[in-house]
């Protein structure tokens, strides 16, 4: 069936069906003003006079916990308070210091990990990014990538934003500046001025297997205290978002490790405490987040931060078709064969290639094509200019051809 062109992209893919959650949503966005404003946490006469009445109770030790808890929680609700409009003003002695961290140990390489040593290994290496649009408090985390000061992020957390700095896991904040960012995979490269930096482990999502250990690091609701750490497995590798209207993001590993709203651009590690992804969306319904988490896999991260740290832009790749999955029939069962050729630019590389409407394309450089989903996520892998071996089915005949791949163009 042809699912029509993507939108504003005519980058060989098919628009995509609705997605199944209710919605998808970037984890970052403004952090503050909340829809209904936070409480502040109470004063010290306010819980001298709790504790004065709680003594005054046979059920002194139930009461008690109970109102412990909700000082905690009025507490914490006080410090989200900071980023309301109103400014709700804690006093420092409320709030957690920063934990100081240091330098970790190397884990060996191939070795599994505890949560615990992952989480040591990785907190030095993520920060909270903080930022302002138009005029409010907006956030979301960051992944150090180079001793030179170069950070991993998402472009949606600091799209349109200014007054960009970058909290690290001591509890020191230092200026940011943005050095390109690429809307496309929703990856974006800042640079700080910080000199002790310590680059996170790079993984490889070749190999990834569904099923094992993820782990979470990043900076969710702007909590002050440092990074949080939540734990997880690989849910899935390959699944496609259309997290906007006009937005949609192919190739992400999704995990039921916990996310949320500032956790975006933080990162997502393997068992041996190693980056794999970048944390970007997640799938929520109207009871809330549904342990589904979604991060740009890491070696497309790391091509668009190459190529943003070298040219400050990403040259990405088009074949300059449109189409859609191509399925056989066998047995009374459907089966995803390619993707259908239905309709070409004028001088497009496929065509220029030696491509024709109507082939069906199986394999780019080898690697098999099975749905119009993964050709786009592989050609996200490619850039413009790249010749690749395109695969085809022509008549019932298999086709391999050269093709120069064009530049795609918003």
């Amino acid at each position: 069936m042809d699912l029509g062109p993507p939108p504003r992209r005519p980058l060989g893919g098919g628009d995509l069906p609705d997605p199944v959650w209710p919605s998808i949503e970037w984890p970052a966005g403004p952090i503050g003003p909340p829809t209904e404003p936070f409480r502040p946490g109470p004063t010290e006469e306010e819980e001298r006079a709790v504790r004065r009445s709680s003594r005054r109770t046979l059920v002194w030790s139930l009461l008690g916990g109970v109102l412990l808890g909700t000082g905690v929680t009025l507490g914490v609700l006080g410090v989200l308070g900071l980023l309301d409009g109103n400014v709700v003003r804690v006093p420092r002695t409320t709030l957690a210091a920063a934990p100081t961290t240091t330098a970790p140990q190397d884990l060996p390489e191939g070795a599994v990990a505890s949560i615990t040593q992952v989480a040591e290994t990785a907190i030095p290496s993520i920060v909270a990014v903080t930022a302002q649009i138009e005029g409010l408090p907006a956030g979301g985390s960051g992944v150090v990538y180079s001793e030179e000061g170069y950070l991993l992020t998402n472009h949606h957390v600091v799209e349109d934003a200014t007054n960009l700095g970058v909290i690290f896991s001591d509890g020191i904040t230092y200026g940011a500046e943005v050095v390109g960012t690429d809307p496309l995979t929703d990856i974006a490269v800042l640079r700080t001025n910080r000199p002790d930096l310590t680059p996170i482990r790079l993984g490889s999502e070749a190999d990834l297997v569904i099923g094992e250990r993820t782990v979470a690091v990043g900076n969710p609701l702007g909590l002050l205290g440092g990074p949080s750490v939540t734990s997880g497995i690989l849910s899935a590798k390959g699944r496609s978002l259309q997290v906007t209207g006009d937005t949609v993001l192919y190739g992400l590993l999704q995990t039921d490790a916990p996310i949320t709203r500032g956790s975006s651009g933080g990162a997502l590690l393997d068992e041996e405490g190693k980056l794999i992804g970048i944390t970007t969306a997640i799938g929520v319904s109207d009871v809330g987040a549904e342990g589904l988490g979604f991060a740009v896999p890491v070696d497309l991260a790391v091509g668009v931060a190459e190529d943003l740290i070298a040219d400050g832009r990403v040259r990405h790749a088009m074949l300059g078709i449109q189409g859609s999955t191509a399925t056989e029939q066998i047995d009374g069962a459907e089966i995803p064969l390619g993707v259908s050729v239905t309709s070409m630019l004028t001088g497009s590389a496929y065509e220029a290639g030696g491509g024709r409407l109507g082939d069906i394309i199986v394999a780019i450089d080898g690697d098999e094509v099975a749905s119009i989903q993964e050709l786009i996520a592989d050609l996200r892998m490619k850039r413009a200019g790249d010749i690749v071996a395109v695969t085809a089915l022509r008549n019932d005949e298999e086709l391999t051809f050269p093709v120069e791949l064009g530049e795609w163009q918003e």
